[in-house]
């Protein structure tokens, strides 16, 4: 099978290039190290293709939202030693399906979907990584997105420690639409420390997307998620 035309890889790669400078900036401005910095690229409505051209690219962790096409797509591209992420929002009767091939579920946000999760990281023999997905939407909000709230995430987080077959890794948020990520990102970093304080091996912090990933390197992340700075406008859902 041909691989992808050549003006895909230079233009993936051109983004890819951009990206990496972006977060090198934002690191040294900040006082860290690139290597403090890993970046997972979404891949959702993006081609299996994308995904082979990224790995030759040198990345090695991607990101879907939705079940049944990173089912497909991980199934597609089995032979890559990539880590795969689903950030999406997990339905309850799907946590067991998700966590059957994923490698990190970053969108924990209630205790109802660990016994799914425990069940599927038992029946694959493994141990799966879970980050607890924080809210960082304005109380008086009416809140679309996922997340638990601020105050509840420690507790959350010990519930992962007890759950058989997880383990938790950290916190994960995103950006209130339209809010300042700067504030939104320190709240996360007072959150991220209180579950540290709770469980010092929860050290990873998952903020920061194609708009602000610099606010969030600087706030503290370690894992930023980047998806159309990376591969262009996303083609429209199948």
């Amino acid at each position: 099978m041909s691989g992808p035309p050549a003006a895909r890889r230079d233009e993936v790669a051109k983004g890819l290039a951009a990206v990496r400078a972006r977060i090198e900036t934002a690191c040294a401005e900040s006082g860290r190290s690139p290597d403090e910095v890993t970046l997972v690229v979404v891949t959702k409505f993006f081609p299996a293709s994308d995904v082979r051209l990224l790995h030759d690219l040198g990345v090695t962790e991607v990101a879907e939202n939705r079940h049944q096409e990173a089912l497909a797509k991980r199934e597609a591209c089995a032979d890559l030693p990539m880590r795969w992420h689903f950030i999406g929002h997990l339905q309850s009767n799907k946590a067991a399906a998700v966590g059957a091939w994923a490698d990190v579920v970053e969108s924990v946000d209630r205790a109802r979907l660990l016994p799914g999760l425990s069940r599927a990281a038992h029946q694959r023999d493994t141990e799966l990584d879970v980050l607890v997905q924080v809210s960082l939407d304005p109380p008086s909000a009416d809140r679309g997105r996922s997340g638990v709230a601020p105050e509840a995430a420690a507790q959350l987080a010990l519930d992962v420690t007890v759950a058989e077959g997880l383990v938790l890794r950290g916190v994960m948020a995103v950006a209130p639409l339209g809010g300042d990520p700067v504030a939104a990102f320190a709240r996360l970093g007072v959150v991220a420390t209180e579950v540290r304080n709770q469980v010092p091996s929860a050290t990873w912090v998952s903020a920061g997307m194609s708009g602000d990933l610099e606010q969030a390197v600087s706030a503290g992340a370690t894992h930023v998620r980047v998806g159309s700075a990376v591969l262009g406008n996303r083609p429209a859902p199948r």
